[in-house]
């Protein structure tokens, strides 16, 4: 009999936690999908792609995506002064993995429709 305990790679487990707590939230795959596709964005154009995520929840789930690496966050000498959003190459690495989210959620969508 195996013992299981032995079987789980503990490197791996941990580094799913951390790539699931990283990107938690409900929009943190939507603003990356809008910036792989705009690349820059600035900030009432994510609130308007995201469809329905209020300014603060918005500002909070950039923040986080901030704080963590994935995007950088540019002030605009204009007036009125605009901020706007990128990807940094670190981010980038995560499109295959949102894109399969999203190929999965479109074959989802049509086997429950079909249902």
């Amino acid at each position: 009999m195996r013992d299981l305990k032995s079987d789980v790679k503990k490197e791996e487990i941990l580094a799913l936690k951390d790539a699931i707590e990283l990107l938690s939230g409900k929009w943190k795959f939507c603003i990356l999908h809008n910036l792989y596709s705009y690349e820059t964005m600035r900030f009432k154009d994510l609130q308007e792609m995201a469809l329905g995520i209020s300014p603060k929840v918005l500002s909070k789930e950039l923040q986080e995506l901030e704080d963590n690496l994935l995007i950088t966050r540019t002030v605009n000498n204009t007036k009125p002064i605009t901020v706007s959003y990128a990807l940094t190459a670190h981010a980038k690495e995560t499109e295959e993995v949102v894109n399969a989210l999203i190929k999965f959620g479109l074959k989802h969508r049509n086997k429950i429709k079909a249902k």
